[in-house]
């Protein structure tokens, strides 16, 4: 039908922009639609009070216990309000899917040098919503006051604690007195469901500046209701954080295997790997321990990934940045850092677990510690070193068959009785500013004919 076609063609055209690039920044966008709407509906039913009252209500082994009002309104979201749990649940698995999409987003941005000049505002903007993500998280997770809720707030008075000099009275600041204290529950609160979600909102909107009026395109609707689908099915089948299981929350316990969200696995496995090590500085004692892992290591490296472009400048000598993307092979030491930095965080996340690695496998928990501690310093240099030769190796061959042609594996016989494989050509390569990613990834010129000469030469053979 020459009508249909002409409906097809068109809607073709306003999606032809939709890129593959730009997939985990809609899943991130439309993760937080759902999250906020769910959350909107979460808000009528809580109450953040850690004032103690009698549970009777429809979770029979928690009757008559005595909890906090946060705790008894979450179980009865659960339990009492139609459709309560799937909302519940369904926040919780957008939440999780919010922070993963970010960080996918954040690794395809970093590997092909899409956070240059003039997009370098696009990569702080996605750093803080990573940030604001994980805080956003955190604070969600504080709010049912349950045994998981109260082992966060351990974690987090045990890091505040260990700053020098101001940690005490931080922590005072943040709890409004003494550990658990009975105020930290409200402040959460409106930290996560009014500041945080008016901050990150506005930076979406600067995300979405300058855009065109097609922004929203068939394809973009299409992965909007397939995200929400799926979310909405995880919220159905599969159980996350069983708040009724835990129990409330008792100051200075923890239920046994209680991990935090994965997006905070790291910090809890530098927690878990980094020795004792405690030192004096004029009387006042150091904890290392603590001060390292929870928040020199990731200070650190959230200091580094947002100033990254500005670091990344200065070493490639290339202040004039580049509107083109980047082949990931192109730029061998842009991408063996970040393979060393994905190993790193990746053994920080593992270690998390190894508790439960050391059952399962049957070993003992202390060789699983040593191992998570060497292996965390050694192998991202080995992931480095590999990852740099790979990437030159994929270059050094890109460019051979750009000179000589591909292999095609077909041997014929010359008339004087020799043997040659044939090469066939490959299509002409990007223009060297396309292919370069910086100027000291760049390999050296090897003798002979350059790809412009040879493609020339090529388009005169294939003319004559």
């Amino acid at each position: 039908m020459p009508g249909g076609q002409g409906i097809l063609r068109r809607l073709y055209r306003r999606s032809r922009d939709d890129r593959w690039s730009s997939l985990f920044g809609q899943v991130a966008v439309y993760s937080f639609v759902v999250t906020a709407i769910t959350g909107v509906f979460l808000l009528f039913y809580y109450k953040p009070s850690m004032s103690q009252v009698g549970y009777h209500g429809s979770y029979r082994k928690l009757d008559g216990v005595q909890m906090s009002q946060a705790y008894r309104s979450t179980l009865n979201i659960s339990f009492d309000v139609r459709g309560g749990l799937l909302m519940r649940q369904m926040h919780h698995w957008a939440a999780l899917l919010f922070i993963a999409a970010v960080c996918a987003h954040l690794l395809r941005l970093y590997f092909t040098g899409a956070f240059r000049r003039p997009r370098w505002l696009n990569w702080l903007i996605w750093v803080a919503l990573l940030v604001l993500g994980m805080v956003a998280g955190l604070s969600g997770t504080i709010l049912p006051d349950d045994m998981l809720s109260g082992g966060s707030l351990g974690v987090l008075d045990g890091v505040t604690l260990s700053v020098p000099v101001i940690g005490t009275h931080l922590m005072l600041w943040i709890f409004g007195g003494d550990f658990p204290g009975h105020e930290i529950i409200a402040r959460a609160y409106w930290l996560h469901v009014a500041v945080l979600p008016a901050v990150m909102i506005g930076l979406f909107a600067l995300l979405l500046r300058g855009r065109s009026k097609h922004a929203i395109t068939p394809v973009s609707v299409v992965m909007f209701w397939f995200t929400c689908a799926t979310i909405a099915l995880l919220g159905t089948f599969a159980q996350v954080n069983p708040v009724w299981l835990f129990g409330p929350s008792q100051p200075g316990s923890i239920s046994a295997g209680s991990v935090p969200g994965w997006y905070m696995g790291f910090l809890d496995g530098g927690l878990r790997i980094m020795p004792g090590w405690e030192i004096g500085i004029f009387g006042h004692p150091l904890t290392l321990a603590v001060l390292v892992p929870g928040v020199l290591v990731p200070g650190a490296f959230f200091t580094v990934l947002a100033a990254y472009p500005l670091i990344d400048r200065r070493l490639s000598g290339d202040p004039a940045g580049g509107r083109l993307l980047d082949r990931p092979r192109d730029a061998a030491k842009r991408t063996a850092f970040g393979a060393a930095g994905l190993t790193f965080y990746g053994l920080l996340w593992a270690a998390a677990a190894n508790d439960e690695i050391a059952y399962h496998l049957g070993i003992s928990l202390y060789a699983v510690t040593w191992f998570f501690r060497v292996a965390v310093l050694a192998a991202p240099v080995l992931a480095y070193t590999v990852t740099a030769r790979m990437c030159l190796g994929l270059a050094r061959r890109d460019r051979d068959e750009a000179e000589h042609g591909r292999e095609t594996g077909r041997i014929v016989m010359t008339p004087d009785g020799g043997y040659h494989e044939i090469r066939e050509p490959v299509p002409a390569p990007r223009r060297p500013a396309e292919m370069a990613g910086s100027q000291r990834d760049r390999l050296p010129r090897l003798p002979g004919p350059g790809i412009t000469e040879l493609a020339r030469s090529a388009a005169g053979r294939r003319r004559c």
